[in-house]
């Protein structure tokens, strides 16, 4: 490690003291004793010494002239130092150095803040990549080890960086203790030797005006002594005109008060000018002179300091680097850093780490032996004494071989249509799932409703009489007691079940409107009629469990997704809540919820022009998984803007036209809980695709209001974007029911948990 505090042998032997004691830079004591060999000194024992470098105390005069000095040049110094403008010239002078000094200062500063960085953010990079070498996942052996002394060795070099840098930080504030003290003596400098030279300056004026007065009335004295005034103009006085002797009289009286005030202003100048010349200009001058020793003679020690750190951080890095070979100070390793480097060896790193799993090695079987089965014999008639033989060798045959023997495919192979539909299913299902699914009369009919739960949703009578019966309460869909076996949700059959770790979209059992019934095949086929492909309800919970962005279709087939109404989709595809949707939703859930501006920034058309593209051409793409970013550009936007685009290119608005009027009639009322009770009613009164993907766009928009703090789209910002998409336009409407239709999406958002089941 640098030792920035030791004297460094390269400075004179008289600048040793002031790197020993940095505030003995201190302004305080101005006086200028000699030394005693004889030599003149400096302030604070810093000046022109025997070996002295250049710049400290150069050109400075004391008693006398430095060795080496002109005459004349000196001669003239004191010509300029004695004359008017000398405590202006010096004062000047000392700006100047106190300028240079600062300056100076603040580029330690600035210096000691660089180090201190360098040295803390090597310190930290040695830390991190010490605690990354622990890992599992990184070599070890001698890669490890000389890894290790290298970042030792750049901690410490780290080390010397602090140290550097706060020996900086302190020249930068003796330089500013020295700055301060200089400033505060000149402004008390400026003060009175200026005031005294301008004192001098007033009581020459003075003088100079009062010779212009005596002269004038001495020559007009002359003119009327003589004769020559009698040409003018005659003078009046008070008691008439003034006769000559008269005016002679009263010039004469003046010139001599002229007389007598221009002695005494003369005397006062000489006097002043003495006092100046002989006390005040020269304590003032050499105040300054000291003034601007010490600031010079400070900031050239700082300099010099600085330039022996400088070596010593250069130095004691190489020497952390390359050490010499015979240094013996404690804690110093021998080694350079080149010769760790070089002491890695990358043949005995990997032989180390293939032998430590040399006991893991898995125990040595016998190699598999082919031997034909007799069955397979291709001789066509075979002997009883043959027969016997075999049936003994197979009797007396080592039970290992026994073993070997692979087992006879006695299962007959699965019907070729159900095999592209069903992979999935049968390598991730249990026997009892397979079981259910080869059943053919498991399929998602609706059950029988038992009253519970979703009661409307689930009877067909009642979508049917709705119009006659009275008005449900809003709670009717959102039940919290559990749904029965066969409800729309759960498919309807022990075959649809899921397991909870499955991430898919909640499917919908059989549905009123739908036109074919797969689930009334005959329970009773049997022989081969039994491997007959299932019904494509039956096949659903595969594909159901297979990750999202599998289609339930066959593979390879192009099935459009935009434009095509919920109730085709759902039948087509047997997803309660559209495959599209949900992607859409999932990734926006993922990666959305703190984006600002969701739903309301429009991502890039041209990736929503290629992502709808694939959901139109290909739904069994690898690359519609929305839980990878990748797979839609890490643009997100683009998500939020695909989702609108399919709600908006539904053939019918998701709350139908034929409710839109319900709706604008509902969103009037002002009492909050009537609004919410009208429009719960309306919205159970939609069909069950249409209910189904309104339940999972409303939960997942209220979680993006929950994060309205971070993304600033609260509900009304939601509804704003929404509302139209939502509800469309319906035949006589007008602009007014923006308003209104803005009112109702807001309203469903404000109230999800109420009107929908949160689960």
């Amino acid at each position: 490690m640098a030792d920035f505090s030791r004297t460094s042998h390269d400075l004179p032997s008289h600048l040793q003291t002031e790197y020993e004691q940095p505030g003995s830079m201190s302004l305080g004591n101005t006086t200028n004793p000699a030394a005693e060999d004889g030599a003149s000194g400096s302030p604070n024992g810093v000046g022109p010494g025997p070996g002295a470098g250049p710049g400290v105390g150069s050109g400075m005069t004391t008693a006398g002239a430095p060795d080496g000095a002109k005459p004349e040049m000196s001669k003239q110094v004191q010509e300029v130092l004695g004359s008017d403008i000398g405590v202006s010239t010096m004062l000047n002078r000392l700006k100047q150095s106190i300028a240079s000094a600062k300056e100076f200062a603040l580029f330690l500063k600035k210096r000691s803040v660089l180090e201190e960085e360098h040295a803390k953010g090597m310190k930290k990079l040695c830390r991190s990549a010490q605690d990354n070498l622990h890992h599992a996942d990184h070599r070890q052996g001698t890669f490890a080890q000389s890894y290790e002394e290298m970042l030792m060795i750049h901690d410490r070099m780290a080390e010397n960086g602090t140290q550097f840098a706060l020996s900086l930080h302190q020249m930068h504030e003796d330089l500013l203790e020295v700055c301060a003290v200089a400033e505060k003596h000149r402004k008390g400098w400026k003060q009175s030797g200026l005031a005294a030279e301008q004192r001098l300056t007033d009581i020459e004026s003075q003088m100079r005006k009062s010779k212009t007065k005596y002269d004038s009335l001495a020559e007009e004295y002359d003119r009327v002594r003589t004769g020559e005034a009698r040409q003018g103009p005659r003078v009046f006085g008070i008691k008439g005109p003034k006769s000559a002797a008269q005016q002679e009289e009263d010039l004469l009286r003046k010139v001599q008060a002229a007389d007598t005030d221009y002695m005494g202003k003369v005397q006062t100048y000489q006097g002043e000018k003495a006092a100046m010349v002989s006390t005040t200009r020269p304590e003032a001058i050499h105040a300054l002179q000291d003034l601007v020793r010490e600031c010079d003679s400070g900031t050239s020690l700082q300099m010099q300091k600085f330039a022996s750190f400088n070596e010593k951080i250069l130095l004691s890095n190489g020497l952390v680097i390359s050490p010499l070979k015979n240094a013996t100070l404690p804690g110093q390793h021998s080694r350079s850093l080149k010769e760790v480097i070089r002491a890695i060896d990358n043949r005995k790193d990997l032989e180390d780490y293939l032998l430590s799993f040399h006991s893991k090695l898995p125990a040595t079987t016998s190699e598999p032996k082919y031997e034909r089965n007799p069955v397979l014999n291709p001789q066509q008639n075979m002997s009883l004494n043959q027969m016997t033989s075999m049936h003994q060798n197979q009797q007396t045959r080592p039970q290992s071989q026994t073993q070997q023997l692979p087992p006879l495919q006695t299962q007959m192979p699965p019907p070729p249509g159900s095999v592209g539909r069903t992979s999935t299913f049968d390598t991730n299902s249990s026997p009892m799932a397979q079981q259910n699914f080869n059943s053919p009369s498991v399929a998602g009919a609706p059950g029988s409703s038992s009253g519970q739960g979703h009661e409307r949703s689930f009877s067909h009578g009642a979508l049917q009489n709705q119009s006659s019966k009275p008005q449900q309460p809003y709670n009717v869909r959102n039940s919290t007691q559990a749904p029965p076996p066969s409800s729309r949700f759960n498919g309807g059959g022990i075959g649809n079940t899921m397991s909870p770790q499955q991430s898919g979209p909640p499917q919908l059992g059989a549905l009123p409107f739908q036109t074919q019934q797969p689930a009334r095949q005959s329970p009773q086929q049997s022989g081969p009629s039994a491997y007959q492909p299932p019904p494509q309800q039956e096949a659903h919970p595969a594909s159901s469990m297979a990750p999202p962005g599998a289609s339930a279709g066959h593979g390879g087939q192009a099935k459009q997704v935009f434009g095509v109404s919920l109730a085709r989709l759902y039948e087509r595809d047997q997803f309660a809540v559209p495959m599209v949707l949900h992607q859409c939703i999932q990734a926006v859930d993922l990666y959305g919820l703190a984006v600002e501006g969701i739903y309301r920034l429009s991502g890039s058309s041209t990736h929503v022009s290629r992502l709808k593209n694939l959901f139109d051409t290909d739904q069994e793409s690898h690359i519609l998984d929305f839980r990878n970013p990748e797979n839609f550009f890490h643009d997100v936007n683009s998500v939020a803007g695909l989702l609108k685009q399919f709600l908006r290119d539904l053939p019918e608005p998701l709350l139908t036209s034929e409710h839109y009027s319900a709706f604008i009639e509902a969103a009037k009322h002002d009492d909050d809980i009537v609004r919410r009770d009208s429009l719960h009613a309306i919205i159970n009164g939609l069909p069950d695709p249409n209910y189904a993907t309104l339940r999972a766009l409303a939960l997942h928009l209220h979680r993006v209001t929950e994060n309205s703090a971070v993304n600033r789209m609260n509900s009304q910002n939601i509804a704003i974007v929404f509302g139209p998409t939502l509800m469309g336009t319906a035949p006589g409407s007008n602009l007014a029911d923006a308003g209104w239709q803005v009112r109702v999406v807001d309203t469903i958002l404000q109230n999800t948990y109420q009107i929908f089941d949160e689960d």
